[in-house]
């Protein structure tokens, strides 16, 4: 069952941005201190961990107007990718893993379950015309607890994507800020990295960890005393 995740990113101003850059040796960037605010940026978000494919789009703003018609032609696009689901009985386990996911029986006839939708629990993503539009098309959305957005993958490569695009800059308009943040996301598709629940990056994270709590990579993880 694929899983893709969801969620907006910004938003980001037109001043110089934090961040290491690349520059010739014995000359370091060197931002203004003056800077004029012309408008803010933010980046509409779609990926799946499994494949680390992210669909993206820039925009100066993301009320429900922008956001939800993005994210239905977004998902029509994925579902449209995938192979067409065929007929199946009512007791086909696609067919049960709606009433596995929503704790009951459906009230409805729904179509089947083609795709498993994470994103936060903002006001703007539990609208009924939105939810009754996703289950017809066989996606079902699964929300982040309140002070759990950390769940949604989806902000993981967006800081990833963010830094890439950003980092050391000082963009002059909202328009490039969208640019390259798009020019990320294309760079990023080119060669995409899964993402896995404890996998490489968490790794490298607690080898790091441990290594500052030590002072040596060749750390003690677990210390028994052998004093009598």
């Amino acid at each position: 069952m694929p899983v893709w995740c969801q969620d907006e990113a910004g938003p980001y101003q037109t001043i110089p941005q934090p961040g290491a850059c690349w520059e010739p040796e014995g000359h370091p960037a060197r931002q203004p201190h003056e800077y004029i605010r012309d408008g803010t940026a933010k980046l509409l978000t779609l990926f799946r961990p499994a494949t680390g494919e992210v669909r993206a789009q820039g925009v100066t703003n993301a009320p429900n107007t922008v956001l939800h018609p993005w994210l239905q032609a977004a998902l029509l696009q994925v579902l449209a990718d995938q192979s067409v689901a065929p007929a199946l009985p009512q007791d086909h386990p696609l067919r049960v893993h709606w009433a596995y996911w929503l704790g009951r029986p459906p009230t409805g006839t729904l179509p089947p379950l083609r795709l498993i939708l994470i994103w936060d629990n903002l006001a703007g993503h539990t609208t009924p015309a939105l939810i009754g539009w996703l289950c017809r098309q066989g996606v079902l959305p699964l929300y982040t607890p309140l002070s759990g957005s950390w769940l949604n993958m989806a902000e993981s490569v967006q800081r990833i994507i963010v830094r890439r695009a950003l980092a050391g800059q000082h963009p002059q308009s909202s328009a490039e800020i969208i640019t390259w943040l798009e020019e990320a996301v294309a760079g990023w598709n080119a060669q995409p990295t899964p993402f896995v629940w404890d996998g490489k990056r968490r790794q490298r994270r607690e080898r790091a960890r441990l290594r500052r709590l030590g002072g040596s990579a060749a750390v003690v993880a677990e210390c028994h005393s052998i004093a009598a």
